[in-house]
C-alpha cells in the first residue's frame, strides 16, 4: 500500500482542519490538535498556511485573561466565495446567496415568465449584489439528462425543457448545474433533516407534482438516465401514482384513505430498495404531519417484507432551496478548499 506524498497529506490535514471550522465555528490552535489529533508542529504549519492563502483569519481571542498564540481564535475567512441556490416553482423562481461558511447574503424572488433563464439570472444578481458567485445550483422539476446536465424531453412545462442549462451559462458568471427538485429536498433532509444521520433512505414528494429521491450507502442515485425516483409514472396503464397522489387527486381524502395511497406508493420503493426509512415531503405531507406518517408506518408494517420507518419532512422550509444551495456550497468548497480526504 502506497503512502500518501508530503503534498497529499498537507491537503488532507488542511481540509480537516477547514471542514471542522466550518462544523464548530473559530477554534484555537489547542483546540484544532485536540480534534484533529495532529501534532503541535503539523497544526502551527497548516494554521500559517491557511492563513497565507487567505482562506482563516484571527476572529478574537479564547479567554478573557490569556494572551499568546495558544489563544488566538481562527476562523473562515467567509467572504472567499459565495454560492446561489435556485428553487424553480410552477409560479416563483426562488433565490438565496450565501457565503462560503453558509450564511445567507441576500435573497430574490421572480414570478415565472415566458423567458425563466433571464428570470433566473435577474434574481441570482439581486440577490448577489455586487458579490461574485463560485457556483450556482437549480431545482426544477422533472429529470435531468446526466450526459448533458440539462433538463431532458419530456416534461410538462415549456419552461422546462431542454436548453435551459445552455442559456443559463451564457447569463451567469458561474458554473451552474441543474438538479431535480427531490434529489435537492433529499440532500437537504439528508444534511440536517429527517433523514439526518441515516446512509439509506427514500423521499416521497408529495405536492403539486409527485416523485421520490433515492439515497443509498450515503450517495444520492440519480440512475442511468437521470430517472431514478420517478415513481409517478408507476401503476396500471389506465391509472399512474400521479393520478392517485397530485394535489388535485389527494383534495378532500380524509387521512386514512390519503395513507392508503401513500402506502402503496411507498410499498415498491420499500419492497424493492430495502432503504429502512421513507421520509414524506412536499404540501400534501406536511399537511398530514405526524399523523398521516404514522398510518402509513402502520400499513407498511402490515404488507411489506422488510422493517422500515416513516417520518414526515424535518425541513418544512423549502428544502429543495436549502438542498440547492448546500450543494452549492459542497462545489465551491472543494473548488477553494481543495478536495483533501473527500
Amino acid at each position: 500500500m502506497k503512502t500518501a506524498t508530503p503534498q497529499l497529506a498537507r491537503a488532507i490535514n488542511d481540509r480537516l482542519a477547514l471542514d471542522l471550522l466550518l462544523e464548530r465555528g473559530p477554534l484555537t490552535a489547542p483546540q484544532l490538535r485536540a480534534l484533529t489529533g495532529l501534532s503541535r508542529p503539523t497544526v502551527s504549519d497548516l494554521i500559517e498556511r491557511l492563513q497565507v492563502n487567505g482562506l482563516i483569519r484571527v476572529t478574537g481571542e479564547s479567554g478573557g485573561d490569556r494572551r499568546g498564540p495558544n489563544a488566538r481564535l481562527y476562523g473562515i475567512v467567509a467572504d472567499r466565495a459565495f454560492v446561489g441556490g435556485v428553487d424553480v416553482r410552477r409560479d416563483v423562481v426562488n433565490v438565496t446567496v450565501a457565503d462560503i461558511a453558509g450564511v445567507t447574503m441576500g435573497e430574490a424572488a421572480r414570478p415565472i415568465g415566458e423567458n425563466l433563464p433571464a428570470l433566473v439570472a435577474e434574481a441570482l444578481t439581486e440577490a448577489a449584489g455586487s458579490r461574485p458567485l463560485h457556483a450556482v445550483v437549480i431545482g426544477a422539476p422533472g429529470m435531468v439528462d446526466p450526459q448533458t446536465g440539462d433538463l431532458a424531453a419530456g416534461n410538462a412545462e415549456p419552461a422546462w425543457r431542454p436548453g435551459l442549462l445552455p442559456a443559463l451559462r451564457t447569463l451567469v458568471d458561474a458554473p451552474v448545474i441543474v438538479e431535480n427538485e427531490v434529489n435537492l429536498a433529499a440532500v437537504a433532509e439528508h444534511a440536517t433533516g429527517a433523514a439526518a444521520g441515516r446512509d439509506d433512505f427514500v423521499l416521497l414528494w408529495l405536492g403539486d407534482g409527485v416523485g421520490a429521491a433515492v439515497v443509498l450507502d450515503g450517495r444520492l442515485r440519480r440512475g442511468a438516465s437521470g430517472g431514478a425516483g420517478e415513481i409517478g409514472f408507476l401503476g396500471r396503464l389506465d391509472i399512474k401514482v400521479c393520478d392517485l397522489l397530485g394535489a388535485q387527486a389527494v383534495r378532500g381524502l380524509d387521512l386514512p384513505a390519503l395513507a392508503e395511497r401513500v402506502a402503496t406508493a411507498a410499498f415498491t420503493l420499500v419492497a424493492v430498495l430495502d432503504p429502512g426509512l421513507v421520509v414524506l415531503g412536499g404540501a400534501t405531507s406536511l399537511a398530514g404531519g405526524d399523523p398521516l406518517a404514522a398510518l402509513v408506518a402502520e400499513r407498511l408494517a402490515e404488507v411489506s417484507p422488510v422493517p422500515v420507518h416513516v417520518r414526515v419532512s424535518g425541513i418544512p422550509d423549502n428544502p429543495v432551496l436549502r438542498g440547492a444551495v448546500s450543494t452549492a456550497l459542497s462545489i465551491a468548497r472543494d473548488a477553494v478548499f481543495g478536495q483533501g480526504r473527500r
